[in-house]
């Protein structure tokens, strides 16, 4: 097929899930033989991925030069001032791509239009409910940025989403939009996170621990809930031998971010209130080695050799934002066979099975308290079958392939003006009652996967779908897969379904329950 000329344009590529993501598309895409380029306002060599530095991917960075900010002040005003920016230089150097990629900030679109180039939009979540409006300036102040937000947004000639919670906030976020936005959930590349721990990384001597290791991997932002990590591991302290566990944070810090600094202090405070010792590593200077007491490690802005040491020998992952959007760290945890425990809201529930890859808890600290201490009583063997489940979850419905095989096809939908018509099971997960062969799990998830239900009598057709993947030797099991059916025009919501298959000795029956359904058909 002929290779795409596409350009990906990114507000600032520092270190992130949103980063991620989109390096991640880029190289799935260049591997395919696609001609890809980067454009973005702000690139710290020293603050990136790899991939944007040693020339995997080329990247042009312009109006760096222009403020983030005045005294503070007008954030998204001047992130959509830089946008503008970039885009008019693009427009002036007059490349030619066959589909832009903008990430996040949609204000350049009308200007990218001008290259003539189709726009392919990925919202990772509507920008106006990221802000705070208390007090009527503020409102007055959010009104024009939220109505040009969704009129830029309509702009775009594709509009993808990173989960089915987003799109479902997106379409209550922006009534003007009538074009639903596509659901595809980032991948992984699975390979990446099978190298070997070296442990004579300069940057990894410093955090090299037997103790028992409880990991956070989140950028230090007030929205990310940290606290609540060092809260339900002060009470897990209270019920397990202090000395033999610690807390490891780790994450995305800027010094130039003052809210990174603000809450880094923030939680250093927290730690001493509740008795706990703490030790910020900031270099990998083998003199800032920690104390074998310290109950909590902080460290910021951590090297790639640093995270494949802690997804590979922590306990478990400790994911605390609330109603997060997607949350690539618990996939990262999952593909490392890392137990994840997560809040049961937004993304997770999509790609944390509860009581199978780890735990979907309520957003208190007994919530998360308690299931720190669960994973802490269960065997060693119960907590590889746990991270076996995990890891085969996320090589069947996270990986980079699948990732890139969908978003290719969706680049040259865009790129053709093709889109179909019929409804799709677009995302399946799968419930399994007790351990089971992969193989079976995955026979069923792909035959879910590749079945088009064009009505919703065709919904009944689930349960024969269903039953033709079950090897009919085994008996005394029950698998639950959920769907989430849609358009494949443009993937629309129409329908969240459990189809839940039985078979024993005495029966084989599959029935489904719908969940919730957005719009008939």
């Amino acid at each position: 097929m002929t290779a795409l000329n596409i350009a990906f344009v990114h507000p600032d590529l520092g270190i992130g899930g949103a980063e991620r993501l989109v390096v991640d598309a880029a190289i799935g895409l260049q591997s395919r033989g696609h001609k890809i380029a980067f454009y973005t306002s702000h690139h710290d060599i020293d603050h990136c991925f790899d991939e944007t530095r040693d020339g995997t991917l080329k990247v042009a960075v312009f109006g760096d030069f222009l403020p983030r900010s005045i005294l503070k002040r007008g954030h998204v005003v001047f992130a959509m001032i830089r946008s503008l920016y970039l885009a008019m230089i693009m427009v002036l150097l007059q490349p030619r791509y066959d589909v832009i990629f903008v990430d996040q900030v949609s204000a350049s679109i009308p200007i990218l239009r001008l290259t003539g180039s189709k726009i392919l939009f990925y919202c990772h979540f509507p920008d106006k409910l990221l802000s705070t409006r208390e007090s009527l300036v503020k409102r007055i102040y959010r009104a024009p940025v939220d109505y040009a937000e969704e009129l830029t947004t309509k702009m775009s000639d594709e509009i993808l989403v990173n989960s089915a919670f987003t799109a479902s906030v997106f379409k209550t976020s922006f009534p003007r939009i009538r074009k639903s936005p596509r659901v595809l959930h980032p991948g992984l590349q699975v390979n990446a996170y099978r190298q070997e721990i070296d442990l004579d990384d300069v940057s990894v001597k410093p955090i090299i621990s037997d103790k028992i290791t409880f990991l956070s991997i989140n950028r230090f932002e007030r929205k990310k809930n940290l606290a609540l990590a060092i809260q339900a591991f002060a009470e897990v302290c209270k019920l397990f031998e202090k000395g033999k566990m610690r807390l490891l944070m780790a994450g995305g810090y800027d010094p130039r971010v003052t809210e990174n600094v603000e809450y880094m202090a923030e939680l250093e405070a927290l730690a001493r209130q509740l008795s706990l010792t703490t030790h910020t590593l900031t270099s990998p200077n083998l003199k800032a080695i920690p104390a074998k007491d310290t109950n909590i490690l902080f460290l910021p802005s951590f090297t790639h050799a640093q995270r494949t040491y802690l997804l590979n020998t922590s306990t478990c992952l400790l994911y605390t934002p609330q109603n997060e959007h997607f949350g690539i760290v618990p996939l990262e945890a999952m593909i490392s066979s890392l137990i994840v425990i997560a809040s049961n809201t937004g993304g997770p529930k999509e790609s944390v099975v509860d009581n199978v890859t780890g735990y979907l808890v309520d957003d208190t600290i007994s919530g998360f308290a308690d299931a720190m201490g669960t994973v802490l009583g269960k065997s060693v063997d119960e907590r590889r079958e746990m991270g076996r489940m995990g890891r085969e979850r996320v090589e069947e419905l996270f990986s980079l392939r699948r990732f890139t095989d969908m978003l290719e096809g969706v680049l040259r939908d865009v790129c053709d003006g093709r889109c179909g018509d019929e409804a799709i099971p677009l995302v399946t997960q799968w419930l399994p009652s007790d351990s089971q062969p992969s193989r079976l799990f995955r026979s069923i998830v792909d035959d879910v996967t590749g079945y088009l239900v064009d009505t919703i009598s065709g919904f009944d057709a689930m349960g024969t779908v269903l039953g033709k993947s079950v090897d009919e030797r085994r008996v005394g099991f029950r698998v639950t897969v959920t769907v989430i059916i849609c358009t494949a025009r443009d993937f629309s919501l129409l329908s969240v379904l459990n189809v839940t298959f039985e078979e024993n000795s005495l029966e084989k029956k599959a029935k489904k329950d719908t969940i919730c359904r957005y719009r008939s058909m």
